[in-house]
């Protein structure tokens, strides 16, 4: 009775690591004069990409998100924050907010838990930018 116990809290441990091995990280880099950049992209089933991008507070950040799949979304955090700026999810496909402090801010796409547990697929275009 102890072994299947044990292998059933193993698995939900090692859960969320596996859902993650498909997950990137990107530096935004804008070209020389630009105040943003169009970058594309795709994500399937349990994977996320995060752009990371640096700026200064009271910077204005602009990003939108256009995906092929209608469960695609991102979210915006200050990096190392507990509590994200922005989620798509409940607020749209676009953002454009004043940011608080300078540092690196993330950009998360993602798929909605429906559509990354059935295995679904989205390709994207993000613009973000910074003025």
């Amino acid at each position: 009775m102890f072994k299947p116990l044990l292998l059933a809290a193993l698995m939900a441990v090692a859960l969320p690591a596996t859902a993650q091995d498909h997950s990137r990280t990107e530096r935004v880099q804008f070209a020389r004069g630009a105040s943003s950049a169009t970058l594309h992209g795709n994500i399937h089933g349990y994977d996320t990409v995060d752009y990371v991008l640096g700026a200064r507070g009271g910077q204005t950040l602009n990003v939108r998100l256009q995906p092929t799949n209608a469960s695609a979304y991102f979210n915006v955090t200050k990096q190392g924050a507990d509590e994200a700026l922005f989620v798509g999810s409940t607020s749209g496909d676009r953002f454009s907010g004043r940011l608080p402090s300078s540092g690196d801010y993330v950009v998360r796409v993602y798929l909605m838990r429906n559509a990354a547990r059935r295995d679904e697929h989205a390709n994207y275009s993000l613009t973000i930018g910074v003025r």
